[in-house]
C-alpha cells in the first residue's frame, strides 16, 4: 500500500464498495469540513483498468462529499488516498467493511450483501465474525436476511419496515411473503407488523419455544425458527399444550411432596390477580396458584392465600366455629342497648384502670400501632423514590442498613417472619392484636423501648417537621451516615449550587478560578476533592447544607424542602406555651407521679 494525491475525476466508485449501491449517502455532516479543508482521510482505492484511474474501495461518503463542492463550483484539490495492491475481491470488500464499520454504521442490508460476497469469496461464517468483532451468531443474523424477497430487503434498508416485522418475515414461506407485500401496497387494506404479523403468520396461536417447560428436544415436536436465530415457535399448537400440561402435572406433584397443602392450577387464560391473595408459608396453608397464558407462558406462585382466608386466619374474620358464634341467633340473650351498655361500662372501668399502669399502656399503645387494631391506623413512610438511582441510594445506604439489622432483631423477638419487611403491619398483613399484646406484656422495658424505636421509625414521615425535631434533639451528624454518590451528583444540574459548593470543598480561590466551567466539570472537581483523586487534597467529611441539622441554603431562591420544614420547627417552638401544665404548676422531680405535681 502507498499513499498518493489522485484527482477527483480520475476516481469511481467499486463494485466491491459496501456503500457502492443505491442513492448518493448523506453527506451534510461531512460538507462543512470538506469545503473547509478538504479531504483529511484517505480514501482506500485500488487500480482499476484504466490507467492512472482508480476504483474506490471505501470512503464513497467523503468522495460524494468532494463531488457535491465541486458541483457548488468550489475549488477541488487532488484527494489523499491509500493505493491498496491488486489483489482479489474478497481483500477489497472486506477492507471496504473493516473501513465503514468503524466510521457510520451501514444499514443490515448492506452488511447483509457484503458478507454474502465474503461467503461465496471462499470466508467462513466464523471468519468473517473473527474480522469485523462480530458474534458467529449476529453474522448468520444478517446473512439470514437473503431469505428474504428482494423487495423486503429494500423496505427494510429504506427504513420503511423495522427490525420487529423483519424478523417475523423471517417465519413466513415466500407466498405468505408475497401476499404480505400485496397487503403492503394496498393502501385500503390493512398490512399487520411487528407483533400482529406473527399473529397473522400463524393464525393467532403462536407459541414460542422458550414457554416450554418440558424438554424440547425429546419431545421431537415441530419447530419453526426465525431465520434471525432469535425466535422459534412451534408448529403445532395442540401437540404443544399435550406436553405442556402433562409437565405442569409433574411440577404440581413435585410441590406436593415438597409438602405444599395444595396446588391450584387455573384456567388456561385466567390471569393471577395478586390483589386478591396474600403471602403465607407452608405452615400457614400457603398453596401454588398455577397460572397459564394463552401464549403458552406459565407462571408458578408460591405461597398464597386469599385475602378472605388471611383476615380468618389472623383472627380479623374469625375462625368457623367463630363464624357460627357471629350469625345472628333468632333471639339474642341480651339486646343490642344492653351490649351497649355492657360494653361501656366495662370500657370505662378498663382505662380508669389502665390509668394507673403505664407500662401495660405503652405496650397496649405499641400493639394497636404494629397490629392497626380497631380505632388505630398507622401508615408506613414508603420511601417512594422518583427514580430508580435515587430508591437504590437509599436502600444501600449505612443508615439505611443498620436500621434494617435492628429492626430484624426486633422481628425475631416478636416471633414474627423474618421475611416480613417491617415490624409495623401492612395492610391484609396486620397480626392479631391479643398475642402482639401478650408477648409484648413478657418483654422487659428496654426491651418493648427498642420495638417503639424501630415502630416510629417506620411510620417517620419523610420531609416532615417530626424528622427535623427529632433530628435535632438527638445532634444527627449525616456526615456519619452519608456520602455523595453518583445518585446524589445526577441530581445536581444548577451551576449557582454547584459553584457554592466547590467553594465548600475545594476552596474559593478553586472556585473562582472555575467559575465559567459548565455544571459536568464543577461536578468533576467536587467529587475529586470528596475522594482525594486526580492530584487534589482529600476534603473534609462534607454534606450539603440542605441535609445537615439544622438544614440551610446556598441560594435565597428558596425550593429547600428541608429548610421550609425546619422554618416550620423553629416558629412552632418560638410560639408561647399558653397551656403547658408543667410550666404552671413546675416539673416534678423524684418519683411523684403527674397528679401529685
Amino acid at each position: 500500500m502507498k499513499l498518493d494525491f489522485i484527482d477527483v475525476d480520475h476516481l469511481s466508485i467499486a463494485t466491491t464498495n459496501m456503500r457502492g449501491k443505491g442513492k448518493d449517502p448523506d453527506v451534510s455532516d461531512l460538507l462543512p469540513s470538506v469545503r473547509a479543508r478538504g479531504v483529511l482521510v484517505p480514501l482506500l482505492v485500488r487500480p482499476n483498468c484504466s490507467e492512472g484511474h482508480y476504483e474506490i474501495v471505501a470512503g464513497r461518503r467523503r468522495f460524494t462529499a468532494v463531488s457535491v463542492v465541486a458541483r457548488e463550483g468550489g475549488a477541488v484539490k487532488p484527494i489523499p488516498c491509500a493505493i491498496l495492491d491488486e489483489g482479489d475481491d474478497a481483500d477489497a470488500l472486506e477492507a471496504s467493511m473493516l473501513e465503514n464499520l468503524a466510521r457510520v454504521r451501514p444499514d443490515e442490508v448492506s452488511q447483509w450483501e457484503a458478507f454474502v460476497a465474503l461467503v461465496k469469496s471462499g470466508r467462513s461464517v466464523d471468519e468473517v465474525a473473527d474480522t469485523f468483532g462480530f458474534e458467529a451468531s449476529a453474522v448468520k443474523r444478517i446473512l439470514a436476511l437473503g431469505n428474504l424477497l428482494p423487495r423486503i430487503r429494500t423496505l427494510y434498508r429504506r427504513g420503511e419496515i423495522d427490525a420487529g416485522t423483519v424478523r417475523h418475515l423471517t417465519l413466513a414461506s415466500k407466498s405468505q411473503q408475497k401476499a404480505w407485500l400485496a397487503l403492503f401496497d394496498d393502501e385500503s387494506a390493512y398490512c399487520p407488523t411487528g407483533h400482529q404479523l406473527k399473529a397473522w403468520l400463524f393464525g393467532g396461536n403462536a407459541i414460542a419455544v422458550k414457554h416450554a417447560l418440558f424438554d424440547v428436544a425429546e419431545a421431537k415436536l415441530a419447530i419453526v425458527s426465525d431465520l434471525f436465530g432469535e425466535d422459534s415457535y412451534f408448529a403445532d399448537s395442540d401437540a404443544f399444550w399435550t406436553a405442556q400440561l402433562e409437565a405442569i402435572e409433574a411440577r404440581k406433584a413435585a410441590y406436593l411432596d415438597a409438602g405444599w397443602p395444595d396446588v391450584v392450577i387455573m384456567e388456561r387464560g385466567d390471569w393471577f390477580q395478586s390483589w386478591g391473595y396474600v403471602h403465607a408459608n407452608k405452615r400457614k396453608g400457603g398453596r401454588i396458584y398455577v397460572e397459564v397464558r394463552d401464549s403458552g407462558e406459565v407462571s408458578f406462585h408460591e405461597g398464597y392465600v386469599s385475602t378472605k382466608e388471611a383476615k380468618r386466619l389472623s383472627g380479623g374474620g374469625g375462625s368457623d366455629d367463630e363464624n357460627t358464634h357471629a350469625t345472628k341467633p333468632a333471639r339474642p340473650e341480651v339486646s343490642g342497648p344492653l351490649n351497649a351498655y355492657i360494653d361501656l361500662h366495662r370500657h370505662a372501668a378498663v382505662r380508669a384502670d389502665l390509668a394507673s399502669h403505664g407500662g401495660v399502656a405503652l405496650r397496649a399503645m405499641l400493639a394497636h400501632v404494629i397490629a392497626g387494631a380497631d380505632l388505630w391506623r398507622v401508615d408506613i413512610e414508603s420511601q417512594r423514590a422518583p427514580k430508580e438511582a435515587i430508591a437504590e441510594s437509599v436502600e444501600t445506604c449505612p443508615a439505611e442498613t443498620a436500621f434494617d439489622i435492628k429492626r430484624r432483631a426486633v422481628l425475631a423477638v416478636l416471633g414474627f417472619d423474618e421475611d416480613t419487611p417491617t415490624v409495623t403491619g401492612r395492610p391484609l398483613h396486620r397480626p392479631p392484636f391479643a398475642p402482639l399484646f401478650q408477648r409484648l406484656l413478657e418483654l422487659p422495658d428496654p426491651v418493648v423501648l427498642e420495638i417503639v424505636a424501630i415502630v416510629m421509625g417506620e411510620t417517620l414521615a419523610a420531609g416532615s417537621e417530626a424528622v427535623e425535631m427529632i433530628g435535632l434533639h438527638l445532634g444527627t451528624d449525616m456526615r456519619q451516615h452519608w456520602q455523595a454518590d453518583a445518585a446524589f451528583f445526577d441530581q445536581l444540574r444548577d451551576r449557582e449550587v454547584l459553584l457554592a459548593i466547590t467553594s465548600e470543598v475545594a476552596g474559593a480561590e478553586v472556585a473562582a478560578a472555575n467559575a465559567g466551567e459548565k455544571a459536568k466539570a464543577l461536578k468533576a472537581i467536587i467529587a475529586d476533592c470528596l475522594a482525594g483523586a486526580n492530584g487534589r487534597a482529600k476534603a473534609e467529611p462534607w454534606v450539603p447544607k440542605w441535609m445537615a441539622f439544622p438544614p440551610t441554603a446556598y441560594t435565597s431562591r428558596g425550593g429547600v424542602g428541608s429548610v421550609k420544614a425546619a422554618a416550620r420547627v423553629a416558629f412552632d417552638l418560638s410560639a408561647p406555651a399558653d397551656a403547658n401544665p408543667v410550666e404552671r404548676g413546675g416539673a416534678p422531680d423524684g418519683n411523684e407521679t403527674l397528679l401529685a405535681a
